[in-house]
């Protein structure tokens, strides 16, 4: 078990960021810390991270005991905050070097920047100083800096935060490498991030955990009307289709096709089909729709 939350809260006054979580990520896993703004998902990293202590319940990484054995933790963990603190007046290799140092790397010090320069594409940026990069730059010097010590897992607050689409794209294939063989908890607003790269995913609002599965099952959840959708190769009189039990309502979405809603664990395609039939309708295609990472958490999230 990678990283085990227990039963846990954290009070900021009177108010609770964190209400009795509990979370288990095993080795391996790329995982989504999904929330609106204030959910508690930095309070929650900062846990892991030991940056914050938890009022009640136990936090463990790898086994470690962020209360006791903070250390030990520390060295098992890379984090990348969200608003990536570096230092603008040093040189890309400069840092990373000093970085090295803080974490006692000794003589595999140039090895270590050598090989996170490669891996995350400075390659060409690492004779800068920090403060010259852009920000697509910049977040993968702050990638490099977790990375350095060659953590068990990897903490990634909001990584892709105001990158442009092609470094959008670049961090994203270099947190896909990582996940082949590190643990991954990051936090995103970017739905489309979590579908390209994330193997399962926590939705947190108000301080609870409101879904918790793998990425591809997601659009499973919460289905209280799932959606058929219908082409037939010409107009008709469609809204005998709500006469099927189990159909809730019927849009056109033009004149032959229609979005099907149904509130019914049973598959109502096969009576749709024998509608058809029945009426003479040629149907061309018909499916069942899948919601979105961001249908499902608007749902979840949304005046809740």
């Amino acid at each position: 078990m990678s990283i085990l939350i227990k039963n846990v809260t954290k009070k900021y006054g009177e108010q609770k960021a964190l209400d009795d979580v509990s979370i288990k990520v095993n080795k391996g896993e790329v995982v989504a810390l999904l929330g609106p703004n204030g959910a508690g998902k930095s309070t929650m990293m900062k846990i892991i991270t030991c940056y914050l202590p938890p009022n009640e319940g136990e936090v463990k990484v790898f086994g470690h005991d962020v209360l006791s054995e903070s250390l030990k933790v520390r060295r098992v963990v890379g984090y990348l905050p969200e608003n990536n603190p570096l230092y603008p007046d040093m040189y890309v290799r400069e840092y990373l070097e000093f970085v090295a140092g803080i974490h006692k790397l000794g003589s595999r010090s140039k090895q270590r920047v050598k090989e996170m320069i490669d891996q995350t594409g400075l390659e060409l940026e690492h004779h800068k100083k920090i403060g010259a990069l852009s920000k697509g730059y910049r977040q993968r010097v702050g990638i490099a800096q977790a990375l350095i010590h060659d953590p068990e897992v990897l903490i990634l607050d909001e990584p892709t935060s105001g990158l442009d689409p092609n470094q959008l794209v670049e961090i994203r294939n270099l947190v896909r490498e990582v996940g082949k063989h590190k643990t991954v908890l990051l936090s995103t607003h970017i739905m489309q991030e979590v579908e390209a790269v994330c193997d399962r995913v926590i939705i947190i609002n108000r301080g609870k955990i409101v879904a918790d599965a793998p990425t591809h099952e997601l659009q499973l959840l919460n289905l209280t009307n799932r959606i058929i959708k219908a082409e037939f190769d010409q107009p008709a009189n469609f809204e005998q289709i709500k006469e099927i039990n189990g159909v809730v309502e019927v849009q056109r979405e033009n004149e032959t096709t229609v979005r099907i809603f149904v509130k019914s664990d049973e598959d109502l395609r096969a009576h749709v089909f024998k509608l058809a039939v029945e009426k003479n309708w040629v149907l061309l295609s018909m499916g069942y729709e899948d919601q979105t990472v961001e249908q499902v958490f608007r749902k979840l999230t949304f005046n809740t």
